[in-house]
């Protein structure tokens, strides 16, 4: 690569204790790309595997190599639109730092581009001809995979054929036309980015056969799946309402049924008292709002330790607040308009924003 040139391509790769795979990614890199322009770009979350500081080691010998490190910061969506806004090349790809995604494929996806200027994004794609999922997902993941491709074309109303790909390759104007409706948290961007041009790009799938991981272990776990169908929940509202906040109202759900469950077992063997069963339902879902939270509305600011004592505190007294604020619209609102059901609703949706935007700012602040 001529180093005085500016980069035709960006290669962002977004990572989290991917420490053995970054001399290994950049070599693949290198022998895929001989003869083209083009930067790598490691978006770090802080790994505590030293994944930031193995990058600046190589891009001390490499200068096409770059690292942007955050600081209290997680989630691939994020991490990609970050390495995605830092570059100045017009084309720009992202594909994993597992190694499991083809890194051949990028001239090609790379030619496409820059023969059709009418091209938005070319996806590396499993589910086209010739393309396979290979030995990189077990049984399950593949199912899971085909369902959620399945949910979000039909009800994003995406053409493409494997809109969950995380490997792709996007025109930088066409980025930069949707990146403003784009929900930074989950794992999911590519589907989102489809999402939010409405129908308006062009799209180009190339077949490639997903590899199986060699260093480290996947990311995928349990609250991705919940990351994904709050990104579909709030593709449905237009994006008005954020991933974050739907998991939050979803959490909260969680916890009358909790309550409820508390309230009858605390009546039938603990005591006759309604009041008392009730605070002891109360305090119980407040105390599993806050544990779910912390895993999956969070999860990307997740307590631990004494934090996690602190934050469970500060918890109880956000939801306190929260549930006199509750009340108190409840019945204004009961006064001008005589109705229970709104009433209710009014209390409870006020109640709900307090809870989010308080326990935001102040049990799970960004550090």
């Amino acid at each position: 690569m001529n180093i005085t040139s500016l980069p035709a391509l960006t290669v962002v790769v977004p990572t989290y204790q991917e420490r053995d795979n970054i001399r290994p990614m950049v070599a693949l890199l290198e022998a895929a790309l001989a003869g083209i322009a083009w930067e790598v770009v490691f978006v770090d979350d802080d790994s505590p595997d030293g994944t930031a500081k193995e990058v600046r080691a190589v891009a001390r010998e490499k200068p096409y190599v770059r690292v942007h490190h955050r600081i209290g910061s997680r989630g691939l969506a994020g991490a990609c639109i970050e390495g995605i806004l830092s570059s100045v090349a017009p084309l720009v790809a992202v594909i994993d730092a597992d190694l499991q995604h083809d890194e051949r494929l990028l001239p090609k996806m790379l030619a496409a581009l820059q023969a059709d200027p009418t091209l938005d994004v070319v996806i590396g794609s499993r589910n086209v001809e010739d393309g396979s999922a290979g030995s990189g997902l077990s049984a399950l993941r593949k199912w899971g995979s085909d369902r959620a491709n399945g949910l979000a074309r039909k009800i994003l109303k995406i053409s493409a054929t494997d809109p969950m790909s995380g490997y792709f390759m996007v025109r930088r104007t066409s980025f930069n036309e949707v990146v403003l409706n784009l929900q930074q948290q989950g794992f999911k961007i590519l589907a989102d980015m489809l999402s939010a041009s409405k129908g308006r790009w062009k799209v180009l799938e190339l077949p490639y056969t997903f590899r199986e991981r060699q260093y480290g272990e996947s990311k995928l776990d349990s609250a991705v799946t919940f990351e994904f169908l709050g990104l579909l929940m709030s593709r449905l509202t237009g994006g008005v309402l954020p991933i974050r906040f739907i998991l939050f109202v979803l959490v909260g759900l969680s916890g009358l049924f909790v309550q409820l469950i508390v309230v009858k077992l605390a009546l039938a063997t603990l005591t006759s008292s309604f009041a008392l069963a009730q605070t002891l339902g109360v305090f119980v879902a407040m105390t599993t709002n806050f544990i779910l939270n912390n895993l999956l509305t969070y999860r990307d600011r997740s307590l631990k330790g004494m934090e996690f004592l602190r934050g469970l505190l500060s918890f109880y007294g956000v939801c306190a607040i929260g549930a006199v604020a509750n009340v108190g619209v409840a019945e204004s609102a009961f006064r001008v308009v005589p109705s229970v059901v709104l009433a209710s609703a009014a209390g409870a949706l006020i109640g709900a924003l307090w809870n989010f935007w308080a326990s935001l700012l102040v049990t799970w602040r960004a550090r």
